[in-house]
């Protein structure tokens, strides 16, 4: 069986040395103040300029980019991000408080003061809260848990971290993981750290299936059966034309 990984992995470093992998990140700046004005509990004398450290589009991603920009202003990043997964696991765990914060038929009011309570008695800081309470105020606490996904994006780009989901038929071996590592790291060279998540899924049949930085690269005995299955159903040209 660790043959299937070491089959994969020399693919794997050769295909991703010879990607055009960007070294540099799109840094805009999020200036939407319809999503920041409620954020923060206070404005400062002088507007301090933050960036936003990955490009993000739709709802899910405005709310996550105004949530990162009050948050680092208030220099909370990390208490936000906690209290903010601390909510999302608790509605995964709650089938009641799951449906509560999709049911879009609640009232306005009946959300804000729920969330409200939630964030007291949870002692949230004042940004989550009041990142809540907006949220709750424009109906979208059913789009909490994507919100969530979008901002650990963020903050790991802040702290220079990358993942890398692996999906394999076992779990890799010390030394194959350590080695993966090692190529990743090499592509992104220094400042970035390789955070690994390791995924099994035995229908691959073997060799790997690495994701990073919004580009896949798949090693999988299936891929490489099925391109070959692909090849050898072609016509045949007997003239050589």
């Amino acid at each position: 069986m660790a043959g299937r990984f070491r089959s994969g992995l020399p693919l794997f470093r050769r295909a991703i040395i010879a990607a055009d992998a960007p070294k540099s990140v799109l840094r805009p700046t999020f200036t939407n103040t319809e999503f920041l004005r409620n954020y923060a509990s206070a404005t400062p004398a002088k507007e301090q300029k933050v960036k936003v450290p990955v490009t993000m589009f739709g709802v899910s991603g405005n709310y996550a980019s105004a949530l990162y920009i009050a948050a680092v202003k208030s220099n909370t990043l990390d208490k936000v991000e906690s209290e903010l997964l601390t909510l999302v696991e608790a509605s995964k765990k709650s089938p009641r408080f799951s449906q509560f914060m999709k049911d879009v038929s609640v009232s306005k009011d009946t959300r804000v003061k729920a969330l409200t309570d939630i964030c007291a008695e949870a002692k949230f800081s004042d940004i989550t809260r009041n990142f809540f309470v907006v949220v709750a105020e424009n109906g979208r606490l059913k789009h909490v848990e994507r919100i969530s996904q979008r901002f650990s994006e963020l903050t790991m780009a802040h702290r220079g971290e990358v993942k890398a989901t692996v999906t394999s038929v076992i779990p890799l071996p010390p030394a194959e993981e350590k080695e993966l590592k090692e190529t990743l790291q090499y592509i992104l060279g220094e400042g970035k750290k390789v955070l690994v998540e390791q995924k099994i899924d035995p229908h691959i049949l073997g060799g790997l299936i690495v994701e990073f930085d919004q580009k896949v690269f798949d090693m999988s005995i299936r891929t490489r059966a099925r391109q070959m299955e692909r090849f050898l159903r072609q016509p045949v040209n007997l003239d050589g034309q």
